[in-house]
């Protein structure tokens, strides 16, 4: 009994150690972007370069603050995301509800066409949506770019959390009809406590996406004052012969603290809502 635990307690130590090495490996280009962004001199690659800097200094992350956008970008971004969340919400779990408890004809092949149309990248579409945005003077504006988002995202959103939907068990509903509960308060007071870790994770995953999408941005929005965070990022480094890798370096870390912050906060949800979400389909 002793041999095949401790054989049970090496492999458990080897997975563990295997784990580390790649966190740690993974933790390098932030280790090297936040060497870079504290390093006096305007540098990336060089013989001479250190992961401590000879010349420690903050000025990068001043100048970020003072020098770029950066706060009306975040603004930018902060308003895109949030009214994508809400509107993907909105529409996804009402769709995910439905399309997981009803029965009706066609409930297949919309399903079927949804998911085959989620397959296709986005950007595929991005010439068609630009010439159906433009005669409606949506082009350069968040509604414009909200539309694009939430088009793709909704889908998402609609698909993750009929998973989650098909777990719950619907003889909760039956009881809860059975003592007099209606529709719509079965479905705000039971099933959507319930689905708060599916909820949480499509949150979370719809607010990545619009914080880092940038190719939409950097075509359907222009000038500085209309930028998003990664679309300003883009644009710090777009003229090599003036960009500054610290400044940009800096500006990358800054802009990554709000999705850390979020993702740390919403941890304890997100491994029930990835693995539940995707038992039934």
């Amino acid at each position: 009994m002793k041999r095949p635990r401790g054989k049970q307690n090496l492999k458990l130590f080897i997975v563990n150690l295997i784990l580390i090495l790649i966190c740690f490996i993974t933790f390098i280009p932030i280790l090297y972007a936040f060497s870079v962004s504290i390093n006096e001199q305007n540098s990336l690659l060089g013989s001479d370069f250190s992961f401590i800097p000879g010349r420690v200094t903050i000025e990068n992350y001043r100048r970020v603050f003072t020098e770029e956008p950066v706060l009306m970008w975040f603004r930018n971004s902060l308003i895109l995301a949030i009214s994508t969340v809400v509107i993907s919400l909105g529409t996804g779990i009402p769709a995910a509800y439905i399309f997981s408890r009803r029965r009706f004809p066609g409930r297949s092949a919309i399903l079927q066409l949804l998911i085959l149309l989620y397959a296709f990248p986005s950007l595929l579409s991005m010439t068609a949506l630009y010439k159906l945005l433009s005669p409606m003077g949506l082009i350069n504006t968040r509604t414009g770019l909200i539309i694009v988002y939430t088009g793709t995202m909704a889908v998402f959103a609609l698909w993750n959390m009929k998973g989650y939907f098909d777990t719950i068990p619907v003889e909760i509903e039956e009881s809860a009809m059975i003592d007099g509960a209606g529709p719509v308060r079965i479905v705000c007071r039971i099933v959507l406590p319930l689905a708060k870790p599916t909820i949480a994770v499509t949150a979370m995953m719809v607010l990545i996406y619009v914080w880092n999408e940038y190719i939409f941005a950097i075509n359907f929005m222009t000038g500085e004052s209309s930028y998003t965070l990664a679309a300003g990022l883009y644009s710090l480094q777009a003229n090599e012969t003036s960009g500054s890798w610290p400044v940009f370096s800096a500006a990358s870390l800054v802009v990554s603290l709000p999705i850390l912050v979020i993702f740390f906060a919403m941890q304890r949800n997100m491994a029930s809502g990835l693995t539940s979400g995707g038992v039934k389909g």
